[in-house]
């Protein structure tokens, strides 16, 4: 059941994407799900991370949903949180555990130059920091030179942030 809510959540995304594609002309096409970068913070509808808690990366070692009860603002997108403490120590310090390049696809970034969405199911934490990959087959990638990988996405994201500007 939970395959066929997310199915159904993909395609609105999609038919979503789409129609802002065509009401938002000139804008950059993003590769994956061919969403828009609207801010510097990957956030489908608003919500970064898909509502994901991006503390608990930190803390629990895994993608734990958030819960709008426990959101707060921060960088131009709306932050979901499992518990009042999660959401008070990323208040605190949300440089510390916010995705990487915005919460976009880390290779993407690095490998492309490129900003593609993310799933919260595919993520490593190196160095104390969050990064987030487009689906299961490009985190592989990612894997074979993750160090490479972030120099890469060092360099590349000042360059695509003024990009954007």
């Amino acid at each position: 059941m939970a395959n066929i809510t997310r199915r159904r959540v993909f395609i609105a995304a999609g038919v979503a994407g789409v129609a802002a594609i065509a009401a938002v002309a000139g804008q950059t096409w993003l590769g994956g799900f061919e969403e828009l970068a609207t801010a510097p913070v990957y956030a489908p509808d608003g919500v970064a991370i898909r509502g994901t808690d991006p503390v608990a990366y930190f803390t629990e070692g895994r993608a734990v949903p958030g819960t709008p009860e426990h959101a707060l603002e921060w960088n131009g997108a709306t932050w979901h949180f499992a518990s009042a403490g999660n959401r008070a120590a990323f208040a605190d310090d949300p440089e510390a555990y916010a995705p990487q390049y915005g919460g976009f696809c880390a290779w993407a970034v690095a490998e492309k130059g490129k900003l593609y969405s993310t799933q919260p199911d595919n993520w490593a934490i190196v160095d104390d920091k969050l990064y987030l990959n487009y689906n299961d087959d490009i985190e592989a990638r990612w894997q074979k030179d993750i160090p490479g990988f972030i120099e890469a996405g060092d360099d590349r994201w000042p360059e695509i942030l003024a990009a954007k500007s």
